[in-house]
């Protein structure tokens, strides 16, 4: 397998990664706020800043596999 082939995998990878780490995030929000109407806002404004964590590192980890190859 040459360098450009890991490199996609790697990309691949942290995609999904980011799409298993999202769905979590906004599961478990959406429990919670099934839990706790009344925190709907904070529990909105904490899923969004920590889907964009995880889309960052994604994104930083798509960058690094592609630069490899």
């Amino acid at each position: 397998m040459t360098i450009s082939g890991i490199a996609a995998i790697g990309a691949g990878l942290a995609v999904i990664g980011a799409g298993l780490g999202i769905g979590r995030v906004g599961g478990n929000a959406m429990d919670a706020i099934a839990r706790q109407p009344e925190m709907a806002g904070k529990i909105q404004t904490a899923m969004i800043i920590a889907a964009a964590l995880v889309e960052g590192v994604a994104l930083f980890a798509v960058v690094v596999s592609l630069l490899v190859a």
